[in-house]
């Protein structure tokens, strides 16, 4: 299984950025999807989560992005999005997808590469 992230880049305070993963490989389905971020010298946190409950999706956020930032999902192409807006210079940080899903093998964590998101002016 696989997540390759998009969608980072260089924004100024006050503007948006939509992150996308998509998620590839051989699995069942999802357990959660989420987003995490480090900043430099920082520890990683998570910055919005999304829990699959068979009918419904659950979110939740930390509280430096509630109100600003939304976690959203296409099941079609197993693609999760995070939509940033009103950013501010303290978002500025390595954004990281991270999916836990069902296999053939059991329950596997899956982290993306890594995308770096800029807010400055």
């Amino acid at each position: 299984v696989q997540l390759v992230e998009s969608g980072g880049g260089l924004v100024q305070p006050g503007g948006s950025l939509r992150l996308s993963c998509v998620a590839s490989g051989s699995f069942f389905s999802f357990y959660s999807m989420n987003w995490y971020r480090q900043a430099s010298g920082k520890q990683r946190e998570v910055v919005a989560a999304l829990t699959s409950d068979y009918s419904d999706d659950r979110t939740s956020y930390a509280e430096s992005v509630k109100g600003r930032f939304t976690i959203s999902r296409d099941k079609a192409k197993n693609t999760v999005y995070l939509q940033m807006n009103s950013m501010k210079p303290d978002d500025t940080a390595v954004y990281y997808c991270n999916c836990e899903v069902a296999t053939m093998l059991g329950y596997l964590e899956v982290w993306g590469q890594g995308t770096l998101v800029t807010v400055s002016s």
